[in-house]
């Protein structure tokens, strides 16, 4: 059988490491937490993944072309925390069940498959010296593309306890990093709801560190509370993905790009929410608006936006593709035609440039797509759906090549 290598922690410093990866197969996923005899959440816990946390899938094509990795998979990193974890005589076993939720405006779990498969066995190396402290293991587990699951782990102790840790619902899929000014936020008209039947649509919060459904107003740092364009985006993706969709959003309204340049406060949040996800598909910059206030010229701002991306990919270790939308038009802040004219220049120029994708022209969205002369709430309900139409348009070309 199969099994997991899990890393001891003692404190914050790894004693030993060993990972071997079991594949999960959608096909075999399994049943109900009603096998296991005693739950004992205050002594053992599962701190990763988190509730409602989508992991970015690897390239949506399995290994062997068929069968449960067809749409990709994910390395999922699980973490125990224990004193029981110390217990020499003790063994751990973990399983992937698939869950679901129900409605369109709650939470409320549905409940697991009902087809049983065995308990994957867990195995460790422990540190070189004992201690009784309460110990933290992390494993690393490949779960097959799709959501929503529970994890379980079990502990089976020498006397014979059983313990149970869970966590639900998380989701292998895609993940976005979402940066750029109030386009981005939650500053349009509508407040916007996930209406998935599967509500597989959800969002960070960089300040908390937690996931929850993508309703609206989204977690930004700008803490806006009005509406977004991206619970329709998410809706549409899981839609024609079949995967949970992720989006982490670290905009700011009313921001330049000279805001967030290298060193600066935004960037620097920009750096560690892409540490914390670990791997995402893409950042969509929906940013341009204060730069047609600033008078940014088009060298500066093509200049600035090379400088942003390679900060961020040399602190990330990887370079996702940030993908840039034609966004510099706001109907009752200024009339600056050419200005707008000529960032819509650095914008299209940007994209041509490694790395850089062109992004949807949002600026196309005008009339009935803007709230009132009065608003300043950017995009009406109207504006928000079309918005949502043209970024899901765009992400599907890059996901779907030859699309």
């Amino acid at each position: 059988m199969s099994s997991f290598s899990l890393r001891r922690f003692g404190g914050s410093r790894i004693s030993r490491f060993l990972c071997v990866a079991l594949l999960v197969s959608l096909a075999v996923l399994c049943v109900g937490a009603a096998s296991v005899t005693e739950t004992d959440a205050a002594t053992f816990t599962l701190v990763a993944p988190l509730p409602w946390q989508v992991v970015q899938r690897s390239e949506a094509a399995a290994a062997d072309g068929r069968g449960a990795f067809e749409r990709g998979s994910a390395t999922v990193r699980v973490v125990l925390s224990g004193a029981m974890l110390a217990d020499v005589g003790g063994a751990a076993d973990i399983r992937v069940l698939r869950s679901s939720v129900s409605g369109t405006t709650g939470a409320a779990f549905a409940g697991v498959d009902s087809t049983s498969t065995a308990w994957q066995p867990l195995s460790w190396v422990r540190p070189a010296v004992a201690t009784s402290a309460a110990a933290q293991v992390t494993a690393e587990v490949m779960i097959a593309a799709g959501g929503w699951y529970r994890v379980e782990v079990r502990w089976r102790g020498r006397e014979g306890s059983t313990h149970l840790a869970a966590v639900e619902p998380i989701g292998v899929g895609e993940v976005f990093l979402v940066a750029g000014q109030s386009y981005a936020t939650n500053t349009n008209d509508e407040r916007l709801q996930v209406t998935d039947p599967g509500r597989r649509v959800s969002a960070f919060n960089v300040e908390t560190g937690t996931w929850r459904i993508a309703d609206d107003p989204q977690p930004a740092p700008d803490r806006s509370l009005d509406g977004s364009i991206w619970p329709p985006v998410g809706d549409q993706l899981a839609r024609e993905l079949g995967v949970p969709i992720g989006f982490v959003n670290v905009a700011v309204g009313g921001t330049s790009t000279l805001q967030w340049m290298p060193a600066e406060q935004l960037s620097l949040r920009l750096h560690d929410a892409g540490r914390t996800l670990g791997r995402f598909r893409a950042v969509l910059w929906q940013q341009g608006e204060s730069d047609v206030l600033a008078d940014t010229s088009l060298d500066d701002y093509v200049d600035r936006l090379r400088e942003i991306r390679a900060a961020a990919v040399a602190d990330w270790g990887f370079a996702p593709p940030w993908i840039c939308a034609l966004s510099t038009h706001h109907p009752t802040v200024y009339r600056k035609p050419e200005a707008e004219a000529r960032i819509r220049e650095a914008i299209m120029r940007v994209s041509r440039l490694p790395g850089f994708v062109l992004g949807p022209d949002t600026d196309q969205l005008q009339g009935p797509h803007r709230g009132g002369p009065q608003s300043r709430r950017h995009f009406s309900g109207l504006g928000q759906r079309r918005a949502a139409d043209l970024w899901v348009d765009v992400l599907l070309r890059q996901l779907r090549p030859g699309r």
